[in-house]
């Protein structure tokens, strides 16, 4: 069982839960709660995480991309999970996942909602497929640089926006700015995983964009998503008159992120730095709910 936990990669869980969180929370705000959404919408995007981790230990493991990797060691790769094993885990999850994701669906928009059912659930479908296919396949989006844009967009746009619309089946463009915010943070933690891992990526053909870049250029764009994601966040509280204590939750440890990044002079420095800008986040959308919900 502890291979398992470890394999579901415990501290990629409160980055997955973020964008959720600061979706239910704007519904809040504008009038709309239901606690059976708010559950089974975080159930729903953990179920995601632990399969995209599953499936990046198998994909990364049968391709031998795993081998030398720094950090925290995959399963399949080091033998202790058969190719296999993980396989079917992979497989179980994704139908637990869709299950609870029906289950969201149904009590989100019931009987009378058709159309939009159908667009969640060809939307759930698809995130199952992005979760699968970052490292699983001979197309797999992350060996061609394009995991980043699918960050972006699913644990960004598609979190915040989507749980929100849950909530009021309408779309709040004013919250395109945090679900931006969200996004450029988790795309952070991909960058910052791609410098860790960029030159056993590079002998394994996994041309990540850092791969792409190159270190260097890799730094300045750390510091671009870093950047961008406070002013969207700051903007967004100027615009909606809400409270900027989200924005100096994170602001501290964000900072401290782009400086040690900007000094950094081995791959081992970048590790660290994964869970700090992760809890960085989860800790933003965490004030964001309180704010949001008991200070408004």
């Amino acid at each position: 069982m502890k291979h398992w936990i470890q394999a579901a990669r415990l501290r990629t869980l409160p980055l997955s839960l973020s964008g959720i969180i600061v979706g239910s929370a704007y519904a809040y705000h504008q009038g709309y709660s239901n606690w059976k959404i708010v559950v089974l919408a975080l159930l729903t995007t953990l179920g995601l995480q632990v399969l995209s981790n599953f499936a990046n230990d198998y994909g990364d493991g049968i391709k031998g991309t795993d081998d030398n990797r720094i950090g925290e060691k995959r399963l399949v790769a080091a033998g202790i999970i058969t190719a296999q094993q993980m396989k079917k885990a992979v497989i179980i999850t994704a139908i637990i996942t869709f299950i609870i994701a029906l289950t969201l669906i149904y009590i989100a928009f019931g009987k009378e909602n058709f159309v939009l059912s159908l667009v969640f659930i060809l939307l759930g479908v698809g995130s199952i497929g992005a979760a699968i296919k970052y490292t699983v396949g001979t197309n797999a989006y992350g060996y061609s640089g394009f995991g980043d844009v699918f960050v972006f967009i699913f644990f960004g746009l598609v979190s915040v926006l989507g749980s929100n619309f849950l909530f009021t089946h309408f779309v709040d463009w004013k919250l395109l700015l945090p679900a931006c915010s969200i996004g450029l943070l988790s795309v952070a933690v991909l960058n910052l995983n791609n410098m860790r891992d960029i030159e056993n990526d590079r002998i394994s053909g996994k041309n990540t964009l850092v791969v792409k870049l190159g270190l260097q250029k890799a730094k300045a764009y750390h510091y671009f998503l870093i950047i961008s994601s406070i002013i969207t966040m700051l903007v967004f509280a100027l615009i909606t008159e809400t409270s900027i204590i989200p924005i100096f939750a994170a602001i501290g440890g964000l900072i401290l992120n782009i400086k040690v990044v900007h000094n950094a002079t081995s791959y081992e420095d970048f590790d660290p730095e994964l869970k700090k800008v992760a809890l960085s986040t989860f800790a933003l959308s965490i004030f964001f709910w309180i704010c949001l919900v008991f200070l408004q």
